[in-house]
């Protein structure tokens, strides 16, 4: 998680939102990214958009079972399906979806246990990892007003 934080400090040093992922397989990072929206003026690309699309072209598959997503703010409904798309086993996550609603962000108040119920092969879900850590990205980002939520 600490490599995701540090992900999330290097998109708010670039004026982006306050998330950072990492994936993981076998002990082994296989991807890192940050929230590039603003750069990109892309809606989806969000860290573990960036992430899992970075694994995938760098290992030549869409299939990452066994892979751990560490990310610093609960996914996002979009971020949650393509990581169930990509068979992720394992999501790993900090804040919740609320404390990005309470940011500004526009999140739809969808937890990822509720989603798991609609998932016939669900991902284990671990979180509150490193929470308050991950929180304190949202008020470092708005104390420097390097952002804007989306």
């Amino acid at each position: 998680m600490n490599l995701a934080i540090e992900q999330a400090l290097r998109a708010i040093e670039n004026g982006q939102a306050p998330f950072g992922c990492v994936l993981v397989k076998d002990g082994r990072v296989i991807a890192r990214a940050h929230n590039t929206v603003w750069h990109d003026t892309d809606p989806t690309a969000h860290a573990e958009i960036n992430a899992l699309r970075t694994a995938c072209h760098q290992l030549k598959t869409i299939d990452l079972s066994g892979t751990e997503l560490y990310t610093t703010c609960e996914p996002c409904p979009m971020c949650y399906t393509a990581a169930h798309w990509a068979r992720v086993s394992r999501i790993i996550f900090g804040a919740r979806i609320e404390d990005a609603r309470n940011a500004g962000f526009n999140e739809l108040p969808v937890s990822n246990e509720t989603l798991n119920r609609y998932n016939p092969a669900p991902p284990e879900l671990v979180p509150g990892f490193m929470e308050q850590e991950c929180r304190r990205l949202f008020e470092l980002w708005k104390q420097l007003g390097s952002g804007r939520p989306y």
